[in-house]
């Protein structure tokens, strides 16, 4: 079973951060840039909130309002659900399902950020798990093991 950790140190754990004060346009242009689908709202190095492009489409684009002139924290998800380090993919699964999101933010014991995964990051971790399983068992039935 594959962790946390162990998928930042393959991905990295490069994170793209905004500020509540940050117009949503601007974060918007950073998504793109990046080509992620969701950034970190900090406030003094203390995760405040994330913004995501559902986030957007739902509070901004659907209600009329101005990406230039409406700020991240009027519209960022204010509920960060979290995991940490040493937390495995099954448990970010069923984290992900349950509360219908798609990025979660990884913090040290201590609270620090030290990342970001996805949904499509776990997806190919535990289909990398089942690969190696499966190969495995199928060594042993044709007992090449």
């Amino acid at each position: 079973m594959a962790y946390v950790n162990q998928i930042l140190r393959s991905k990295g754990s490069n994170t793209w951060t905004v500020t509540p004060e940050t117009a949503v346009f601007d974060a918007l242009a950073l998504m793109a840039e990046k080509e992620i689908g969701a950034v970190l709202v900090m406030e003094t190095d203390q995760l405040y909130g994330i913004f995501s492009e559902r986030d957007y489409a739902r509070k901004v684009a659907l209600k009329g309002r101005s990406s230039r002139e409406t700020s991240v924290g009027e519209i960022m998800t204010h509920e960060v659900f979290y995991v940490r380090p040493n937390n495995d993919m099954e448990e970010c699964m069923v984290l992900m399902s349950e509360k219908h999101i798609r990025h979660l933010p990884v913090l040290s014991d201590d609270g620090k950020l030290v990342g970001i995964i996805s949904i499509g990051d776990v997806v190919k971790a535990i289909i990398a798990d089942h690969e190696l399983l499966i190969n495995h068992l199928e060594g042993y039935i044709t007992g090449q093991v």
